[in-house]
């Protein structure tokens, strides 16, 4: 087992640069910002539907209202998806363009949307089509968003500009820098609508839905989702946040059959698309990456060391809201041989526990988007239309899960008690000393507050820590303050902070951040895990660690 685990470890570098891919991230962070419209849009859909399956029927004006707002929403968010995912895009491109050249995020957003409106809808009788605007339309989205950026910085580089006279003020002269890789953009999207629609005789977005449907549904079998779920289990068994590198490829599919399951349950059909978001939030991510829900409660039951008891009352409720890093970095569960299995297994087991009650028992798949921090058994029931099997698959899965973790969870708590038993009462008490002299030595010397900026993935754990360094600051009467971020939209307020820790989840970043921080005399650092989540629950060490990193 420790063979297998130091040969994954050995990749762990190539992983780290797929996570930083700019595609991959820009994927990532345009639907992170187009979120909001995604949930809200889930709120009206769920008032819509769930009544009816209870038997009540709004009126039909009030219905025809709820699908509006849901239509108005949802029903674009491919159009919404172009422009976050292109201006995302044209952000990191800008990040590694000389200081001159810049490209303009947003007119690269108003031409990515122009772009995506010839890839992907239609005209019938002169009227829009809309069947492509939404979910369906996301590959066309991220393709139309990454033409844009590459014409953009093309032209850029190469100074393809209409230059104006210095005397022209700044947005007119910008407008006319913009015309070149405006124009060039989206003729080259409606080069592509041209010949699609004469060789094919459809939208680009419904021939490329079309062509990738077999690959579809290989993914939506068996083997598919466990190979994606146990994928983002295997990235972050070794440190790396998976959902990042695994969610953007099958992020347009994922959306797209929640639409469609749907619209089966409308037409009184079975909803049966396996492969859905809500897959991936409620039942092979049940609690987060590997299926954790049921692990601190194990923990707490069945475990003899205090380590992991602590670590169970410490996390058990993050993890009800699929926040799981506090138990995968405290435990450690990462890169932890006695995990490996069941970490990979859980998730595996889960999805395709999933597919039977689908495929075999004709549980209705998941139709609607809920928010990922929902708890895993509501999400699951909820998303799925509430239903008598929905609950029992909540049930059963809860039980697997145990089953599944328990025997490792016993092997190493028996680990654990021999090295508690063994483990010296003293702890390096001379080094603890000076360290506290270091840090009241920085304390008093501190006479401007200290902004601390503390990124993780989705400003989950950072909350916790920014939390715990505002609590143990005004405890002590420390100047400082601190403020929760998520990676990837830090760059444009980096200059108000003074220090920026980069949670585990994000340290391969390291280096990009102090790239883009050594110009403005900024600190950065990087946590380990156990060393990260012990400081989010002790205030009093996560501020003396910030005066630690000022002193160094």
């Amino acid at each position: 087992m420790g063979g297998i685990i130091r040969q994954i470890e050995k990749a762990k570098p190539f992983f780290d640069k797929l996570a930083q891919n700019i595609y991959l991230g820009a994927i990532r962070d345009g639907f992170l910002t187009a979120m909001p419209a995604i949930l809200f849009s889930s709120v009206f859909i769920l008032a819509a539907a769930i009544p009816e399956i209870f038997g009540f029927a709004w009126p039909e004006e009030v219905s025809t209202w709820l699908w509006k707002v849901y239509g108005y929403t949802m029903g674009v968010v491919g159009l919404l998806v172009t422009a976050t995912t292109a201006r995302c895009l044209a952000e990191s491109m800008n990040r590694k363009m000389p200081q001159n050249k810049k490209i303009n995020p947003v007119s690269v957003m108003l031409a990515s949307i122009c772009g995506f409106l010839f890839l992907s809808v239609a005209q019938v009788d002169g009227n829009f089509s809309t069947a492509f605007m939404g979910t369906k339309g996301l590959i066309a989205s991220f393709i139309a968003a990454f033409i844009t950026c590459w014409v953009y910085r093309f032209c850029v580089k190469k100074d393809i500009t209409i230059r104006m006279p210095k005397e022209v003020p700044g947005t007119i002269s910008q407008m006319f820098r913009d015309i070149f890789p405006f124009s060039f953009a989206v003729l080259i999207c409606v080069i592509i609508d041209v010949v699609t629609t004469y060789t094919v005789g459809t939208t680009f977005a419904e021939a490329v839905i079309t062509l990738l449907q077999p690959l579809f549904s290989a993914a939506d079998g068996y083997l598919g989702i466990c190979i994606i779920w146990g994928a983002m289990a295997m990235f972050w068994f070794v440190g790396v946040h998976g959902p990042s590198i695994v969610e953007p490829a099958i992020a347009a599919i994922i959306y797209a059959n929640v639409e469609t399951n749907l619209q089966l349950f409308k037409a009184g059909e079975h909803a049966s698309n396996v492969l859905t978001v809500g897959l991936g939030n409620f039942v092979g991510t049940m609690g987060g990456t590997g299926a954790t829900l049921v692990v601190p409660f194990l923990f707490m039951l069945f475990a003899r060391s205090k380590q992991l008891k602590a670590v169970g009352k410490a996390s058990f409720v993050p993890v009800c809201f699929a926040v799981n890093e506090p138990l995968l970095f405290a435990t450690p569960i990462v890169l932890n041989p006695y995990f490996f299995v069941p970490f990979l297994l859980a998730p595996m087991v889960n999805v395709s526990i999933f597919k039977f009650f689908v495929d075999v028992l004709n549980m209705d798949s998941f139709m609607y988007v809920l928010p990922w921090a929902t708890p895993a058994p509501v999400g699951l029931i909820l998303g799925t239309g509430v239903s008598i099997l929905a609950v029992v698959l909540a049930v059963v899965l809860i039980v697997v899960d145990s089953i599944i973790y328990l025997p490792f969870i016993k092997a190493y708590d028996d680990s654990l008690l021999i090295e508690e038993a063994q483990k010296a009462k003293e702890l390096e008490t001379m080094d603890a000393q000076e360290t506290t002299v270091t840090v009241e030595k920085v304390r008093k010397e501190l006479t401007d507050n200290v902004n601390v900026l503390v990124l993780c993935v989705g400003a989950g754990t950072s909350a916790m820590f920014a939390n715990a360094i505002e609590e143990g600051a005004k405890e002590s009467g420390t100047p400082m303050t601190a403020q929760a971020g998520a990676y990837g939209s830090h760059y444009d307020i980096l200059k108000n902070f003074d220090v920026v820790v980069l949670s585990p989840q994000v340290q391969s970043h390291l280096d990009e951040v102090k790239d883009a921080a050594k110009d403005l005399g900024i600190k950065v650092v990087a946590t380990k895990g156990a060393q990260y989540i012990a400081l989010t629950k002790d205030p009093k060490g996560a501020v003396n660690f910030i005066l630690d990193v000022l002193e160094k």
